[in-house]
């Protein structure tokens, strides 16, 4: 038998059912736990002052001062004695000027790059390196760089990188702001890397070899200034103030001109015959033409898109460009050989 339940007057009760908590003071009902706090994004990351020091350096951007080969490549002097000596250190030492320039430039925008919403994350404005050290390392950087290389290459290459820090710096600080004059100086700081090479083994300078390279050069840097002008197009708060200056169409203009005169400039070396005969297995000068054109045409449906972005990001993402590079390379190896 099941055990009655009590009762009151007479009446069976059962075990009233369990309610809730009604005594529980207002705000405290369960909630689901949030998730932990994301770290907040103007902390300075990880890595103390020296991983803060190489960030600012710019180490994504060093590939672009492997132009250094470029001279010696393609006078086919690059895996001589000499240049597989000289050509590692004068990559170094273009390498830390262009770190120096890097750290005084940051150093000397601090300010103005913590009012931005992507600059601020820069270790000078987030305050991961100090306003002093970032000045005294790219001084000494500046200084040290060009001392070396007179002492360890030649009078002339330390003439090159002084005068190239000299000049970047003028950009950092006035030019940038100058009209065409700002083209004029990212292009010859490509231009100065392809020819710090030939001048550290001693070779003759092709007039060809710095048309191409000065107008190639010039070619990446509109389309990079064109795309960047075509999606800020509208908008506020361009990254580059002197973007208002330029109208797209003179942009467009720009690189379209510069990538005309760079095939041309390439043309005239590979249909132009040297002292000797051609003795090689096929005539790879005139075929390297093909490649190289296509290369042109390539990057310029990303320019013409508006998303040429860095030149070494636009050639890395897209295979078919990365591609039609390795083929142009192999090419003007056999060229530069005559094989």
């Amino acid at each position: 038998m099941t055990e009655a339940a009590p009762m009151t007057n007479g009446t069976r009760t059962t075990d009233p059912a369990p309610q809730a908590d009604t005594a529980r003071p207002p705000g405290s009902a369960l909630r689901e736990p949030r998730p932990p706090r994301p770290r907040h994004a103007d902390q300075p990351r990880a890595g103390g002052l020296l991983g803060g020091l190489v960030r600012t350096a710019r180490p994504k951007q060093w590939v672009k001062n492997v132009l250094v080969v470029a001279a010696p490549a393609a006078a086919g002097q690059l895996f001589s004695q000499q240049a597989l000596v000289r050509l590692p250190l004068v990559f170094v030492l273009f390498t830390a000027c262009a770190a120096a320039v890097y750290l005084i430039n940051d150093a000397r925008d601090a300010e103005a790059d913590r009012a931005h919403p992507a600059k601020r994350h820069r270790p000078v404005a987030a305050g991961q390196v100090p306003v002093p050290v970032a000045y005294a390392v790219g001084g000494g950087l500046a200084a040290l760089a060009p001392a070396a290389a007179a002492f360890l290459t030649s009078p002339v290459v330390a003439a090159l990188l002084t005068a190239y820090v000299g000049m970047q710096l003028a950009y950092c600080v006035s030019l940038k702001h100058v009209l065409v004059v700002d083209l004029a100086v990212v292009t010859t700081g490509f231009l100065m890397r392809a020819m710090v090479g030939g001048l550290a083994l001693g070779i003759p300078l092709s007039r060809w070899f710095l048309i191409t390279t000065g107008f190639g050069a010039l070619f990446m840097v509109a389309a990079k200034r064109y795309s960047e002008a075509v999606q800020m197009a509208g908008k506020a708060g361009a990254t580059r103030p002197l973007l208002t200056e330029y109208t797209v169409g003179y942009l467009r203009f720009v690189w379209q001109l510069a990538a005309g005169v760079a095939v041309l400039g390439y043309c005239m070396w590979a249909l132009e015959e040297g002292g000797d005969p051609h003795t090689g297995l096929l005539p790879w000068r005139q075929l390297s033409m093909v490649a190289f054109i296509l290369a042109i045409l390539r990057y310029a449906v990303f320019a013409d898109r508006g998303t040429a972005g860095e030149p070494e990001d636009v050639v890395l993402r897209d295979r078919a460009l990365a591609l039609i590079g390795l083929v142009w390379l192999a090419m003007y190896g056999l060229a530069v050989a005559d094989w």
